[in-house]
């Protein structure tokens, strides 16, 4: 079997944005939201997949909206699902303001705040976003910024997944949480379903969709597509560091001194360096420059 790639744009939603997703969302977000407790029983999902895609890739980044039922506290909240490829600018901006957007437009006129459910952004990314966490998940909501202590209300959560910094191979899952990121990173690796998710239903399903065979003529269109203009621009990218570095050489050079050589080639470099923090994560950055890390936080 050929699976394709979890990650690129209309294959995520199509796995676990579409109408007959649902049990595959719930056990999603219980793993990545409530850590594999079974907390949310139904769902409806907003915008569902609808295929075939429309025509012409321009967007990197994809949402699948749901609302969901808390079965401990009974409380209904909004969960914004996105899976992000590429750290383009203005990306954790993006995040909360459709986070904020979504907890503000949910009254209409005349209607009292207390009618306000909570929204969650659970945001998958697959680059590195905070490099002082060790941890894949993060979690953010608001508190005194003196003291830590938590706002009376808990309606905005931002939950990140930073995909890069999950390393497990397949015989080191030990859980759902577990099984559905290494779904995410390796899926489009595999020729067989795992033998650790084989026996789970939403997994079993998982995996039948995203099986190329399964596909249609447009929706296999669409994902080549797709994974053309991503690497595309990934392809740019490091062609700009390339050819920016190579004129910081050449300036130097002009100079007729090892130690203009030296200077020209290294301000131009910190330079590329300050336009490229908050596009691409920072250990790409640190590779493609030869930068340290340390360097490009002084930046």
């Amino acid at each position: 079997m050929i699976f394709i790639n979890p990650k690129i744009d209309f294959a995520f939603k199509k796995i676990f944005g579409s109408e007959d997703s649902k049990d595959i969302l719930i056990s999603f977000l219980n793993s990545l939201i409530y850590e594999a407790r079974p907390v949310i029983q139904d769902l409806e999902i907003i915008n569902p997949y609808l295929a075939p895609k429309i025509r012409g890739i321009k967007d990197t980044y994809l949402d699948i909206k749901a609302k969901i039922r808390d079965s401990e506290s009974r409380e209904e909240s909004t969960v914004i699902i996105e899976m992000q490829v590429l750290n383009i600018e203005g990306f954790e901006k993006r995040i909360l303001y459709n986070a904020a957007k979504s907890y503000s437009t949910q009254l209409s006129s005349g209607q009292g705040y207390q009618l306000l459910n909570p929204v969650i952004a659970l945001t998958i990314t697959d680059f590195v976003m905070f490099n002082e966490l060790d941890s894949v998940t993060s979690k953010f909501i608001l508190k005194e910024k003196d003291f830590l202590i938590d706002y009376p209300i808990y309606d905005i959560e931002l939950i990140f997944v930073e995909l890069p910094k999950f390393k497990k191979d397949e015989s080191e899952l030990e859980n759902n949480i577990d099984k559905w990121l290494y779904f995410l990173n390796n899926a489009r690796k595999l020729r067989d379903v795992p033998d650790s998710m084989g026996n789970i239903p939403e997994f079993q399903k998982a995996f039948y969709i995203a099986n190329q065979a399964n596909l249609s003529l447009d929706e296999l269109e669409d994902q080549e597509k797709s994974e053309i203009f991503i690497q595309d621009q990934k392809g740019a990218i490091a062609k700009a560091i390339s050819q920016s570095l190579e004129e910081g050489r050449q300036q130097g050079m002009q100079e007729g001194r090892q130690e203009g050589l030296q200077e020209g080639a290294k301000q131009k470099t910190y330079e590329i360096a300050r336009k490229l923090l908050g596009v691409i994560d920072e250990p790409m950055i640190a590779q493609m420059t030869g930068l340290s890390l340390d360097e490009l936080r002084s930046l």
